[in-house]
């Protein structure tokens, strides 16, 4: 990130992008940038974008060779196309033939590094991950944004309100909008003002299953992930968090045994300090072996719905049911 930072503001860019990463709103942003930095937002004869899977290569090739129309660039973008999932050989092979008036952004969910076309891209361009930030960053992120808008945040409102947003930047972006469209004219945001209207993320959700299970409380367990389910989230999506979850709280563990303390913990993790206490808390609860046999069988069920041998929403309920009886 920080050379495509660099890249933007020296306005020097690589003929080729691939941003990819699980934070949907820096893939966003930057794609934006990029392409009002290399062709303009307002050039709709030198912008071509395409999207989903099915795109056709020629298509896309065709495109790249033509001249930019009374400009010094052509850019395309290509969005969840797949083809750094799949063989896409042709793409690959033509990226170094490609004229230097054309440049090319790509924003992809899902990668294979070994492919042919994202070393053709590592070769000539450059690979930009943005993954979920960490909370020093998320904070300073939140603060600023409360900065500019004229207004405070009370330390234990902005614990509280990164508590219930989670560290999903499209999520604290949209929860933060509506925050300061509550408290409206008010200078300082309060512990109230969060509490009355921002809404618990997804993930908090899962915070809160994975104590009831920590603490055998099977049928709360069981009934907070059939909520999940009635609000279409999916088994798959569930229990990606829950192995995300299982895995925090084996590092934070392993992390006290050699001796950190919180403050420590919370900085090796790159956790909010209150978020890192309340993990350590609920770690307590585990044995660390089965902490690690947890994620174990979380991938292992994952393996098991790919393949077809077990069904995803019924895979999710046994591994809660193993853990919480």
């Amino acid at each position: 990130m920080k050379n495509l930072n660099a890249d933007l503001k020296n306005g020097t860019f690589l003929q080729v992008y691939l941003l990819t990463g699980e934070e949907a709103y820096l893939k966003n942003r930057y794609k934006k940038r990029l392409r009002a930095a290399i062709v303009g937002e307002d050039d709709l004869m030198n912008f071509t974008a395409y999207t989903g899977k099915g795109i056709d290569i020629r298509q896309v090739i065709e495109t790249a060779e033509t001249m930019p129309f009374f400009a010094e660039r052509r850019l395309i973008q290509i969005e969840d196309s797949g083809f750094f999932k799949n063989a896409c050989p042709e793409l690959a092979e033509y990226l170094p033939t490609m004229p230097k008036e054309t440049y090319m952004v790509f924003v992809e969910q899902e990668i294979d590094k070994r492919g042919k076309l994202y070393k053709a891209v590592k070769a000539q361009g450059r690979i930009v991950e943005l993954g979920r930030q960490d909370a020093r960053t998320l904070t300073t992120w939140v603060l600023g944004m409360i900065k500019k808008e004229g207004k405070n945040i009370t330390q234990d409102a902005l614990n509280l309100f990164l508590e219930k947003s989670g560290d999903d930047m499209e999520n604290i972006a949209n929860e933060l909008e509506k925050l300061l469209c509550y408290v409206q004219d008010a200078t300082a945001i309060e512990r109230a003002d969060v509490e009355a209207i921002c809404t618990v993320t997804t993930e908090n959700k899962i915070f809160d299953m994975i104590r009831a299970v920590a603490e055998k409380r099977q049928k709360q367990a069981l009934e907070l992930y059939y909520d999940l389910l009635s609000l279409k989230e999916p088994p798959m999506r569930i229990l990606f968090l829950i192995a995300r979850q299982f895995n925090q709280m084996y590092q934070i563990k392993d992390l006290r045994e050699q001796g950190y303390d919180s403050g420590a913990i919370a900085k090796k993790a790159g956790l909010a300090p209150f978020i890192a206490k309340k993990s350590l808390a609920q770690a307590s609860k585990f044995e660390k072996d089965t902490l690690r046999q947890a994620v174990e069988d979380c991938v292992e069920t994952e393996a098991a719905v790919k393949s077809g041998r077990l069904g995803d929403r019924l895979g999710v309920e046994l591994l809660i049911v193993k853990y919480s009886s």
